[in-house]
């Protein structure tokens, strides 16, 4: 039988303690108990220093450091617990995804959400084969918040991005989600998979399809008439900028269009 996963609870209320160890000792699949509960950083540090255990069930705002800055210590260890943030903010969760969290949950908790995220820490946990193939990266992924949720959205299902007024939009086949985020900041993160169309938009290379001069909305030149890329699969038209022009070209003769 498989061992139970050893969990570690970090948070300064001791109701939002006691209501997690409820949740942990519902949850069947896996297996999890709770070894030991920590109302600070300093407390799990001191806790960590003569017991492991598989994961922290992570709050982020406490008095004395919090549990970014914790995350950020436990991930310089050499063989760190797993992480899973349990707050009731979900404007951190894009960090947290940068700290390597397993997941990301915002209270109150359910049941069923903190099961799937045990569940991602058991198959990270899991002991690999004898001579295992190389394991792929994982898969990248743009952290949203949506009608009160946390999303991940992989970033091979992101066909653009474009920055309007003080936020940005980011399309997929079929849906539609804003970002706080600097467009600046995502062309970073995303690297070379996203192409620079104008200064309010990004577009991904696999979903450019065509490059034709179209009389089109946003466009800056005199008379409405600008460059534009059609973006696959959804159609839609998005405005390329002169100075931008030959790259989206050169990007089509490189796929092939």
């Amino acid at each position: 039988m498989t061992a139970a996963l050893r969990v570690l609870l970090v948070d300064d209320e001791e109701l939002a303690r006691v209501r997690l160890r409820s949740l942990v000792e519902a949850c069947a699949a896996p297996r999890a108990t709770v070894v030991g509960e920590a109302a600070n950083a300093t407390q799990a540090l001191v806790w960590l220093e003569s017991q492991p255990c598989d994961v922290l069930l992570l709050d982020i705002h406490m008095p004395g450091r919090d549990g970014m800055q914790l995350a950020a210590e436990l991930r310089q260890r050499a063989r760190p617990p797993a992480v899973v943030f349990v707050t009731a903010h979900a404007e951190h969760a894009l960090r947290a995804f940068d700290l390597d969290a397993v997941d990301y949950l915002t209270k109150p908790v359910r049941r069923e959400r903190l099961q799937a995220a045990l569940q991602r820490v058991a198959q990270r946990l899991a002991p690999q084969a004898a001579a295992p193939a190389p394991l792929a990266e994982a898969e990248p992924v743009v952290v949203v918040s949506d009608r009160g949720r946390v999303v991940r959205v992989p970033v091979s299902q992101v066909l653009y991005l474009k920055a309007e007024l003080k936020y940005v939009t980011l399309r997929t086949a079929d849906h539609t989600y804003v970002l706080d985020d600097a467009l600046s900041d995502l062309e970073q993160r995303l690297g070379p998979r996203f192409l620079r169309v104008h200064r309010n938009a990004l577009v991904a290379r696999h979903a450019v399809r065509a490059l034709e001069r179209r009389v089109i909305a946003g466009s800056d030149e005199e008379g409405g008439e600008s460059w534009a890329v059609r973006v696959a699969p959804v159609d839609e038209w998005l405005v390329v900028s002169r100075r931008q022009a030959t790259a989206v070209r050169e990007a089509l003769v490189a796929a092939g269009l």
